[in-house]
């Protein structure tokens, strides 16, 4: 090519000297020493990349992943920095949807609730949570989430009901009929303000059903983006006595220093989901195969492609290979926020053997106030508060698995706790390896791999990454910003919407103002009760 033959002309005389000088060798000779230049070319970056790792990987010191990442000065921020109306005194009529999929799922689906409610000036009925879900729960939202709190702290924002009223028609007495619609997937918001309004202006009510994903995450406008983080991070209160028992795990745990939580997606349903069955046995692998073909689409898979390209949940082995070539020492704390581990005792014992210190809420905390439900919503709440609370972080899957990505999102608005995010497909290439005997470099690579990583501290949310995983910069702010946009709000913005709501609806009909805090500098009860 003239492009590489300017490089040989550069550097060796040109291609008509290399020509002359192979001239006299023999042809296989010449070959022979061809490749044998390939190869060096080849290798000299995997040698530079593999086996002379920068000195900040090789002095990393791990003890600094115990305490919050950087700040560079953002703290985080969803109160309003625009002028915000409270609701109508008289609404559109009323929105009913039903919040399908785990906790999780659920939970991105009540603050797409909020949001969709706000801009059709909608009264929002208590939020439905579905019971067919994979945990069977049938707790619903008061039995998860403070209802009362969750009503009073979007009181700026939009009217919310418990339950649909009672009307009188030809004298009986009978709740409002609910127009059934089923909104696309991701819908933009003009699809509310026009389709679902119509249908709400016609019949009084409507019935959103299934609400999972059915609103863009990416929204041109961040006072709706702030109000999701009010939803998410203030409004969603569990019940006192989901965060008794969360306290009480906590305190335990941080009873002998510091600790991590690592979210151990290698269950039934996301194992069947990726579709990575070869390390499981035949009997197991029936079981995946079934229970895919029942819940999934049908599609060809390739455990091997699959795994290269990051699709396949880390083991519990090599979290623990992870941890281990990081420099974490076995005496490290770990709560294990999972459902039951697919393939049972023989996955979890090699992790068990690196670090014997493994907890979970039934070995650490009162199991007994879990009431059975330590494998529904209930449970998962608590592994929630517990994952979101403790020092460190670590998420085994984050594709669809919205606990994880909720969590990441929670712990940065949080205060930047610490978040080891492991980048699968990177690290796939070197387990390969390691299980077929080449393990020379093994650690050096994890490590290169690893501490390529941001920790939890700010940073531009970049497609895939879903906003509830990175709220920054909508929910953040600066104190002496360089764009304005960037401003934290006036101290007293609570007063100033709270007299908006007065001046409209009157201040003898008004109870006295909430007070709960919106920025990071909450102390860590405020924060987690969104007080």
């Amino acid at each position: 090519m003239r492009r590489g033959g300017g490089v040989w002309s550069r550097r060796n005389g040109g291609p008509r000297q290399l020509k002359q000088g192979l001239k006299g060798m023999p042809r296989r000779l010449s070959i022979s020493i061809a490749v044998i230049v390939l190869i060096i070319c080849f290798l000299s970056p995997l040698s530079i990349r593999f086996t002379r790792p920068s000195s900040s990987v090789q002095n990393y010191d791990t003890n600094k992943l115990w305490k919050p990442a950087d700040s560079d000065g953002w703290r985080s921020s969803s109160a309003p920095r625009s002028y915000w109306p409270p609701p109508p005194n008289e609404s559109n009529g009323y929105l009913r949807v039903r919040c399908n999929g785990g906790l999780n799922q659920q939970r991105s689906a009540i603050c797409n609730a909020v949001v969709a409610a706000r801009i059709m000036n909608a009264t929002l009925v208590l939020p439905e949570l579905d019971t067919n879900s994979f945990w069977h729960d049938e707790s619903g939202f008061a039995g998860i989430y403070d209802a009362e709190h969750f009503i009073g702290s979007l009181r700026y924002d939009i009217h919310i009901v418990q339950s649909l009223p009672v009307i009188s028609v030809n004298g009986k007495r009978k709740k409002i009929r609910s127009f059934q619609i089923h909104p696309p997937r991701d819908a933009p918001l003009s699809w509310y303000t026009t389709t679902a309004l119509k249908k709400m202006r016609e019949h009084g009510s409507v019935y959103l059903t299934p609400f999972s994903h059915r609103l863009a995450e990416e929204i041109d406008d961040p006072e709706l983006q702030r109000l999701r983080c009010r939803v998410n991070y203030h409004a969603l209160r569990f019940k006192p006595h989901i965060m008794k028992i969360s306290s009480e795990i906590v305190n335990r745990l941080r009873s002998e220093g510091h600790f991590m939580s690592i979210h151990l997606r290698f269950e039934m349903d996301m194992l069947a989901f990726a579709g990575c069955l070869d390390i499981f046995t035949p009997e197991e692998q029936k079981i995946l195969i079934k229970y895919r073909k029942k819940n999934f689409a049908e599609k060809e898979l390739v455990y091997r492609e699959r795994r290269l390209i990051g699709k396949c949940p880390l083991t519990p082995e090599e979290v623990g290979l992870v941890l281990q070539a990081m420099g974490f020492n076995n005496s490290a704390r770990i709560y294990l926020a999972a459902g039951e581990l697919f393939g049972g005792e023989r996955f979890i014992k090699p992790f068990r053997a690196m670090f014997p210190h493994l907890e979970n809420h039934s070995t650490v905390g009162p199991s007994e106030k879990l009431e059975g439900n330590a494998r529904g919503l209930v449970g998962s709440a608590v592994d929630y508060m517990v994952s979101l609370l403790s020092d460190i972080f670590i998420p085994t899957y984050d594709g669809p698995s919205n606990f994880a990505n909720n969590l990441m999102g929670h712990r940065l608005y949080y205060g930047f706790r610490t978040t080891i995010q492991p980048n699968r497909k990177a690290l796939a290439p070197i387990f390969m390896d390691r299980e077929k005997g080449h393990a020379d470099g093994f650690e050096e690579r994890i490590r290169q791999v690893m501490f390529n990583s941001k920790f939890g501290r700010p940073h531009k949310r970049v497609h895939p990454e879903s906003f509830y995983t990175n709220s920054w910069p909508e929910c953040f702010c600066l104190m002496a910003p360089a764009n304005p946009a960037d401003k934290c709000p006036p101290h007293n913005i609570l007063e100033i919407l709270h007299g908006q709501l007065q001046s409209q609806r009157g201040n003898d009909s008004e109870p006295a103002m909430m007070s709960y805090r919106i920025d990071s500098s909450a102390s860590q009860e405020e924060v987690q009760y969104g007080s």
